[in-house]
């Protein structure tokens, strides 16, 4: 229990860290701060969170990945009125948009509204905006707006980490914070151990625009093996008989075209070692995960698929079970601490 209360904290400090795409810099300072009574840790110039630890220059090289940035909005103009015109950084959901409060990380941190249209001025038909026509208020007239926010600066919708019951956390952000807090918590788990592998946790930037983070971390590491950890659907009212994944039920483990079936049979036989809920999601096409770029990675890494099962992604108000943050990094460490120099 006290574990849990542990990592329920570690996953709050990660969720209220602001990490958008390509401006993960808040989020790597926390993800560092985590990791460093566990392993070596440094930020690459992709603002990845790179550490290490296990046996260097050991025959067998594992990488970890979770990606570290999240969703957003960019500024890309200020009209005369002084409200903000903004773009989608990842795939917000624009169906929340209109009416929703925003943080502007400007050259302060601003509150603004996302504008939308009174209900009395409506005809009733109107058509969604797409995001490109959408605009932030932030109660400033132009002058005012240009001298704090600039072109280029990013947009957060507005959340706070919340408990729920039965030991859930709502937040914005736990796409992908929750992955991240799995391969802290999994370093944990192994500090100390006497691994015959080295191990490289990969907390990779911009997974949500292009994956450039993962790509140019798994190509600088080049690894033998990679295990990918990231969210995917948990069952919530109309999406039953849809998904596989449900609170509290463990990981996920992938099973798609691209990933490594013996990896994948590996981590489902150590779940029933373990005694450990879990379930498989299967897919015939591509995970929308980094593992489209760790694979094909120079000539090739060996991949699997971990994910922790998550309510209403790319909104401000994820769900996600702390227990099945724990089981994903338990699973990880039961993994890592298997693998054998000659095989």
């Amino acid at each position: 229990m006290e574990d849990l209360q542990k990592l329920k904290k570690l996953l709050v400090d990660l969720c209220s860290a602001a990490g958008p795409s390509g401006a993960e810099e808040g989020a790597a300072d926390v993800a560092l701060a985590a990791l460093a009574p566990y392993a070596q840790a440094e930020v690459d110039a992709m603002g990845n969170v790179r550490a290490h630890l296990g046996r260097k220059g050991a025959a067998r090289h594992i990488l970890l990945d979770a990606h570290n940035d999240q969703i957003g909005l960019i500024v890309t103009d200020i009209d005369g009125d002084g409200f903000l015109n903004i773009a989608q950084v990842g795939g917000v959901d624009r169906r929340i948009l209109p009416g929703c409060p925003v943080t502007v990380l400007g050259r302060e941190r601003l509150t603004g509204i996302v504008c939308c249209v009174p209900p009395h001025l409506s005809d009733g038909g109107d058509k969604l905006q797409e995001i490109k026509d959408m605009h932030v208020d932030v109660g400033l007239p132009k002058e005012e707006a240009e001298r704090l926010v600039r072109p280029g600066d990013r947009i957060l919708l507005h959340y706070e980490p919340v408990e729920l019951l039965n030991g859930r956390v709502s937040s914005g952000a736990l796409d992908n914070r929750s992955g991240v807090a799995a391969l802290i918590r999994c370093a944990q788990l192994l500090h100390g151990e006497p691994l015959d592998c080295e191990v490289t946790l990969l907390l990779s930037s911009r997974e949500e625009v292009n994956a450039a983070g993962a790509q140019t971390g798994t190509f600088a590491e080049n690894p033998d093996e990679a295990i990918v950890v990231d969210v995917d659907f948990a069952v919530q009212p109309g999406l039953e008989g849809r998904v596989s994944g449900r609170l509290g039920g463990g990981p996920m483990i992938g099973c798609t075209p691209g990933v490594n079936r013996r990896m994948t049979s590996r981590l489902v036989a150590l779940a029933k070692k373990l005694d450990m809920p879990y379930s498989v999601e299967v897919a015939g096409s591509d995970s929308g995960t980094n593992c489209a770029v760790v694979i094909p990675s120079r000539a090739g890494v060996q991949t699997a698929l971990v994910s922790i099962p998550l309510r209403y992604m790319h909104t401000a108000i994820e769900v996600v079970d702390v227990a099945d943050v724990e089981k994903a990094a338990r699973l990880l460490a039961e993994y890592i601490k298997g693998v054998r120099e000659n095989g």
